[in-house]
Protein backbone atom coordinates (compact mmCIF):
# COMPACT_ATOMS: atom_id res chain seq x y z
CA UNK A 1 0.00 0.00 0.00
CA UNK A 2 1.51 3.69 -0.55
CA UNK A 3 -0.05 6.94 0.04
CA UNK A 4 0.68 9.80 -1.90
CA UNK A 5 1.20 13.40 -1.16
CA UNK A 6 2.39 15.52 -3.13
CA UNK A 7 4.26 14.20 -6.34
CA UNK A 8 6.49 11.26 -5.16
CA UNK A 9 6.91 12.29 -1.63
CA UNK A 10 4.96 8.96 0.33
CA UNK A 11 3.75 9.28 3.96
CA UNK A 12 3.19 5.07 3.49
CA UNK A 13 5.27 3.12 1.27
CA UNK A 14 5.22 -0.38 0.54
CA UNK A 15 3.44 -1.60 3.70
CA UNK A 16 2.23 -5.14 4.11
CA UNK A 17 0.27 -7.42 7.02
CA UNK A 18 -2.97 -8.88 7.88
CA UNK A 19 -5.03 -8.98 10.29
CA UNK A 20 -6.89 -11.88 11.14
CA UNK A 21 -10.59 -12.72 12.67
CA UNK A 22 -10.74 -12.52 16.66
CA UNK A 23 -6.41 -10.71 16.20
CA UNK A 24 -5.00 -7.60 17.52
CA UNK A 25 -2.60 -6.09 15.47
CA UNK A 26 -0.88 -3.51 16.62
CA UNK A 27 0.96 -0.34 14.50
CA UNK A 28 3.77 1.30 16.67
CA UNK A 29 6.06 3.88 15.94
CA UNK A 30 7.60 7.26 16.67
CA UNK A 31 4.62 9.85 15.95
CA UNK A 32 5.02 10.91 11.86
CA UNK A 33 5.87 7.28 11.60
CA UNK A 34 2.95 6.60 9.05
CA UNK A 35 0.70 4.88 11.58
CA UNK A 36 -2.59 6.29 11.30
CA UNK A 37 -2.38 7.27 8.11
CA UNK A 38 -1.76 3.33 7.40
CA UNK A 39 -5.28 2.76 9.34
CA UNK A 40 -7.31 5.55 7.46
CA UNK A 41 -6.05 4.36 4.05
CA UNK A 42 -7.21 0.37 5.40
CA UNK A 43 -10.90 2.50 5.49
CA UNK A 44 -10.63 4.82 2.22
CA UNK A 45 -10.45 7.42 4.61
CA UNK A 46 -7.53 9.08 2.93
CA UNK A 47 -6.10 8.42 -0.71
CA UNK A 48 -3.98 5.58 -1.42
CA UNK A 49 -2.92 3.12 -3.98
CA UNK A 50 -2.56 -0.50 -3.79
CA UNK A 51 -4.09 -3.36 -2.36
CA UNK A 52 -6.33 -3.57 0.74
CA UNK A 53 -8.11 -7.12 0.70
CA UNK A 54 -11.47 -7.02 2.69
CA UNK A 55 -14.52 -9.27 2.20
CA UNK A 56 -12.87 -10.66 -0.96
CA UNK A 57 -12.71 -7.09 -2.62
CA UNK A 58 -9.92 -4.49 -2.76
CA UNK A 59 -11.37 -1.42 -0.94
CA UNK A 60 -9.51 0.74 -2.37
CA UNK A 61 -10.69 0.07 -5.80
CA UNK A 62 -14.21 -0.63 -4.92
CA UNK A 63 -17.26 1.56 -6.79
CA UNK A 64 -18.31 3.93 -4.24
CA UNK A 65 -21.92 2.60 -3.34
CA UNK A 66 -20.74 -1.25 -2.69
CA UNK A 67 -18.11 0.93 -0.30
CA UNK A 68 -20.90 2.65 1.30
CA UNK A 69 -22.59 -0.55 2.37
CA UNK A 70 -19.07 -1.85 3.67
CA UNK A 71 -18.74 0.87 5.79
CA UNK A 72 -20.69 -0.52 8.49
CA UNK A 73 -18.26 -3.30 8.97
CA UNK A 74 -15.08 -1.30 9.04
CA UNK A 75 -15.07 1.03 12.15
CA UNK A 76 -12.60 3.31 13.48
CA UNK A 77 -12.26 4.75 17.16
CA UNK A 78 -10.40 7.79 17.48
CA UNK A 79 -7.95 8.91 19.99
CA UNK A 80 -9.35 12.25 21.56
CA UNK A 81 -13.10 11.26 22.86
CA UNK A 82 -13.86 14.83 23.37
CA UNK A 83 -12.80 15.93 19.56
CA UNK A 84 -15.04 12.68 17.97
CA UNK A 85 -18.50 13.54 19.67
CA UNK A 86 -20.22 16.28 18.81
CA UNK A 87 -21.08 18.73 22.07
CA UNK A 88 -24.40 19.40 20.43
CA UNK A 89 -25.60 15.90 19.95
CA UNK A 90 -27.34 13.70 22.38
CA UNK A 91 -25.15 10.20 23.20
CA UNK A 92 -28.40 8.61 21.67
CA UNK A 93 -28.23 10.55 19.05
CA UNK A 94 -23.96 10.50 18.39
CA UNK A 95 -24.34 6.36 18.79
CA UNK A 96 -27.42 6.25 16.45
CA UNK A 97 -25.15 8.64 13.58
CA UNK A 98 -24.28 5.28 11.70
CA UNK A 99 -27.48 3.66 11.84
CA UNK A 100 -28.97 6.65 10.56
CA UNK A 101 -27.18 6.26 7.86
CA UNK A 102 -26.38 2.78 6.73
CA UNK A 103 -29.82 1.94 8.31
CA UNK A 104 -32.41 4.88 7.24
CA UNK A 105 -35.26 2.83 6.99
CA UNK A 106 -34.59 1.36 10.63
CA UNK A 107 -37.80 2.10 12.89
CA UNK A 108 -37.46 4.31 15.38
CA UNK A 109 -37.86 1.94 18.65
CA UNK A 110 -35.38 -0.58 16.56
CA UNK A 111 -32.99 2.28 16.65
CA UNK A 112 -33.48 3.02 19.95
CA UNK A 113 -33.43 -0.63 21.53
CA UNK A 114 -29.94 -0.88 19.70
CA UNK A 115 -28.33 2.24 20.86
CA UNK A 116 -29.78 1.33 24.50
CA UNK A 117 -27.57 -2.07 23.99
CA UNK A 118 -24.34 -0.81 22.62
CA UNK A 119 -24.40 1.50 25.93
CA UNK A 120 -25.22 -1.23 27.81
CA UNK A 121 -22.35 -3.46 25.89
CA UNK A 122 -19.63 -0.56 27.28
CA UNK A 123 -20.67 -0.40 30.73
CA UNK A 124 -22.95 2.51 30.55
CA UNK A 125 -26.66 2.87 31.09
CA UNK A 126 -29.49 3.47 29.15
CA UNK A 127 -29.82 6.75 31.44
CA UNK A 128 -27.07 8.00 29.37
CA UNK A 129 -28.49 8.10 26.13
CA UNK A 130 -30.30 11.63 26.84
CA UNK A 131 -27.32 13.06 28.29
CA UNK A 132 -24.64 14.91 26.58
CA UNK A 133 -20.64 14.37 25.94
CA UNK A 134 -19.82 17.39 28.64
CA UNK A 135 -21.85 15.19 31.47
CA UNK A 136 -19.19 12.31 31.19
CA UNK A 137 -15.41 11.93 32.47
CA UNK A 138 -12.67 10.71 29.44
CA UNK A 139 -13.08 7.50 29.88
CA UNK A 140 -16.90 7.20 29.72
CA UNK A 141 -16.74 9.08 26.58
CA UNK A 142 -14.11 6.93 25.16
CA UNK A 143 -17.07 4.19 25.77
CA UNK A 144 -19.75 6.16 24.24
CA UNK A 145 -17.11 6.37 20.69
CA UNK A 146 -16.66 2.48 20.83
CA UNK A 147 -20.21 2.31 21.52
CA UNK A 148 -20.93 4.59 18.18
CA UNK A 149 -18.93 1.89 16.40
CA UNK A 150 -20.18 -1.64 17.95
CA UNK A 151 -23.87 -0.34 16.93
CA UNK A 152 -23.23 -1.39 14.05
CA UNK A 153 -22.33 -5.03 14.56
CA UNK A 154 -18.89 -4.04 12.74
CA UNK A 155 -16.21 -7.31 11.92
CA UNK A 156 -12.57 -4.83 11.43
CA UNK A 157 -11.85 -1.85 14.00
CA UNK A 158 -9.19 0.27 13.70
CA UNK A 159 -8.18 1.97 17.29
CA UNK A 160 -6.36 4.83 16.78
CA UNK A 161 -4.57 5.58 19.97
CA UNK A 162 -7.73 5.20 21.90
CA UNK A 163 -6.36 4.99 25.50
CA UNK A 164 -3.53 8.02 25.07
CA UNK A 165 -6.10 10.43 26.61
CA UNK A 166 -7.11 8.92 29.69
CA UNK A 167 -4.69 7.99 32.99
CA UNK A 168 -3.61 4.45 33.42
CA UNK A 169 -6.39 3.32 35.91
CA UNK A 170 -8.42 4.13 32.99
CA UNK A 171 -7.24 2.87 30.71
CA UNK A 172 -6.53 -0.61 31.67
CA UNK A 173 -10.42 -0.39 31.50
CA UNK A 174 -10.40 0.43 28.36
CA UNK A 175 -8.04 -2.40 27.56
CA UNK A 176 -10.58 -4.73 29.02
CA UNK A 177 -13.88 -3.39 27.35
CA UNK A 178 -11.76 -3.35 23.93
CA UNK A 179 -11.15 -7.16 24.78
CA UNK A 180 -13.91 -8.31 25.79
CA UNK A 181 -16.05 -7.30 22.70
CA UNK A 182 -13.40 -8.49 21.09
CA UNK A 183 -14.00 -12.45 22.46
CA UNK A 184 -17.36 -11.67 22.57
CA UNK A 185 -17.84 -10.83 18.42
CA UNK A 186 -14.53 -12.19 16.92
CA UNK A 187 -13.73 -8.88 15.96
CA UNK A 188 -10.15 -7.72 14.32
CA UNK A 189 -8.43 -5.04 15.49
CA UNK A 190 -5.41 -2.89 14.13
CA UNK A 191 -4.46 -0.89 16.95
CA UNK A 192 -2.30 2.16 16.43
CA UNK A 193 -0.42 3.54 19.47
CA UNK A 194 2.92 5.25 20.32
CA UNK A 195 2.47 3.28 23.99
CA UNK A 196 4.21 0.12 23.72
CA UNK A 197 3.00 -1.32 27.96
CA UNK A 198 -0.61 -1.06 26.41
CA UNK A 199 0.28 -2.43 23.13
CA UNK A 200 2.03 -5.62 25.16
CA UNK A 201 -1.37 -6.48 26.70
CA UNK A 202 -3.58 -5.59 24.10
CA UNK A 203 -1.78 -7.14 20.89
CA UNK A 204 -1.33 -10.56 19.32
CA UNK A 205 1.12 -9.53 17.06
CA UNK A 206 3.23 -6.60 16.16
CA UNK A 207 4.14 -4.49 13.44
CA UNK A 208 7.20 -1.50 13.74
CA UNK A 209 6.61 1.58 11.52
CA UNK A 210 9.42 3.78 10.62
CA UNK A 211 10.00 6.68 8.00
CA UNK A 212 6.41 5.11 6.21
CA UNK A 213 7.87 1.76 6.35
CA UNK A 214 7.50 -1.76 8.24
CA UNK A 215 10.94 -2.56 9.78
CA UNK A 216 9.97 -5.62 11.71
CA UNK A 217 7.13 -7.98 12.45
CA UNK A 218 6.06 -10.81 14.95
CA UNK A 219 3.97 -11.92 18.03
CA UNK A 220 3.52 -8.86 20.73
CA UNK A 221 5.65 -10.64 22.92
CA UNK A 222 8.86 -11.63 21.03
CA UNK A 223 8.57 -8.57 19.60
CA UNK A 224 8.81 -6.50 23.26
CA UNK A 225 11.66 -9.01 24.89
CA UNK A 226 13.70 -9.84 21.37
CA UNK A 227 13.76 -6.79 19.09
CA UNK A 228 15.63 -7.63 16.31
CA UNK A 229 16.03 -4.60 14.22
CA UNK A 230 17.99 -1.66 16.08
CA UNK A 231 15.23 0.77 15.72
CA UNK A 232 12.91 -1.45 17.28
CA UNK A 233 15.48 -2.52 20.43
CA UNK A 234 15.66 1.51 20.99
CA UNK A 235 11.61 1.87 20.77
CA UNK A 236 11.87 -1.17 23.77
CA UNK A 237 14.28 0.25 25.76
CA UNK A 238 13.01 3.80 25.69
CA UNK A 239 9.50 2.01 26.53
CA UNK A 240 10.93 -0.12 29.34
CA UNK A 241 14.00 1.19 30.46
CA UNK A 242 16.66 -1.60 29.26
CA UNK A 243 19.58 -0.79 27.18
CA UNK A 244 19.73 -0.54 23.88
CA UNK A 245 21.38 1.24 21.09
CA UNK A 246 20.50 4.56 20.47
CA UNK A 247 18.01 5.39 17.68
CA UNK A 248 19.61 4.68 13.95
CA UNK A 249 19.02 4.31 10.54
CA UNK A 250 19.00 0.91 8.98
Amino acid sequence: MTRRVVGAVRAVDGVSFEVRQGETVALVGESGSGKSTTGYALLRLTAATGHVAFAGANVLTMPVPAMRQLRARMQIVFQDPVGSLSPRLSVADIVAEGLSVHAPAMARAERERRVAAALDEVGLGEDAMHRYPHEFSGGQRQRIAIARAMVLNPSFVVLDEPTSALDMSVQAQIVGLLQRLQRDHGLAYLFISHDLRVVRAMAHRVAVMRAGQIVETGPAEAIVTAPRHPYTRALMAAAFDLESDELEDG
